[in-house]
């Protein structure tokens, strides 16, 4: 059998947001449970960049590989999987499609585990391709019933938020300022490339769930550290990329709990409903892996019905 070589027309094809939210959960209850091998990323220096490898094996699927993307030009990202038991290579993906949908739906297990249960209102910092992300997976998780967004750019959420009625057929508003987004939710997603905080943490209502996935070093960082001192529950889905961050956290990393752990009930969750919750998203290595497999089943099980 060849090689699959696929494109982020395949992903968009294949990996919807409910697939690829099981895969990742299930990845994450598999890291939590020792079947996933996800040692912390590898950096390849390259004098004006870098490459940037994360890798993964699946115990139970006879699955492992890698992810690589740079840091100099911002290459495609390409992701490659092998099968563990005859060492066949069996698919290689390149471009960004993987990548962002695997880190949304990190995003969007993380706010099904620990935020408040039921609809959610939810405000978006940031008009990129993760937060765009975020939407496009939490609506697999929760029922939104108000997305607000915003951006340094007021084009630009007025821009995602037509694309939002186009594509997902979800209503969101563009407002002004952070603060109009972020107030009175139920989940708040940063997804910045800020490196001072982005908003007060008195925005913040009690019981909201934030997640951060841009900076989040102690030299800069888009949420807060007072924002993490009145959150009840940390949760991060990698304490191995948490400990081996390479420089200080503003998020205090001896608070932090495994999300995989809460999903496996090994940690406790949320526990009432106004308690501020925050996800720190570092990227569990070995998800690109668990998602490409199944976008590999995806593929095949089509051609197979031809």
């Amino acid at each position: 059998m060849s090689v699959l070589l696929l494109n982020d027309d395949d992903v968009r094809r294949h990996l919807d947001a409910p697939r690829t939210v099981r895969a990742v959960r299930e990845a994450l209850l598999a890291a939590h449970a020792g079947d996933l091998v996800a040692p912390p990323r590898v950096h390849a220096e390259l004098g004006d960049g870098r490459l940037v490898f994360t890798a993964g094996r699946l115990r139970a699927q006879q699955l492992f590989g890698f992810r690589v993307y740079d840091t100099a030009v911002g290459a495609e990202h390409l992701v490659a999987v092998w099968n563990g038991g005859d060492g066949r290579l069996r698919a290689v993906v390149h471009g960004a499609e993987l990548g962002s949908r695997r880190t949304g739906a990190i995003g969007a297990v993380a706010v099904d585990a620990v935020a408040n249960p039921g609809p959610v209102r939810l405000g978006l910092v940031g008009t990129g391709p993760e937060a765009w992300a975020q939407l496009w997976a939490v609506r697999a998780v929760r029922r939104l019933t108000e997305v607000a967004v915003a951006s340094r750019r007021p084009e630009r959420a007025q821009a995602f938020a037509r694309r939002a009625a186009d594509e997902l057929g979800v209503g969101v508003r563009a407002v002004g300022t952070v603060e109009e987004a972020v107030r009175e939710r139920d989940v708040v997603i940063l997804a910045t490339n800020s490196p001072t905080p982005v908003l007060a943490a008195d925005w913040i209502a009690p019981g909201t769930h934030v997640t951060t996935l841009g900076p989040k070093s102690a030299a800069r960082h888009e949420l807060p550290a007072a924002l993490a001192r009145r959150a009840r529950l940390i949760v991060t889905d990698s304490p191995a990329q948490v400990a081996d961050y390479g420089e200080p956290l503003a998020l205090p990393v001896e608070q932090m709990v495994g999300l995989g752990a809460v999903l496996a009930g090994a940690e406790a969750g949320r526990t009432g409903r106004e308690e501020i919750t925050v996800f720190c998203s570092v990227g569990l290595a070995g998800t690109e892996v668990a998602v490409a497999a199944r976008l590999l089943e995806a593929v095949e099980a089509e051609a197979q019905s031809r």
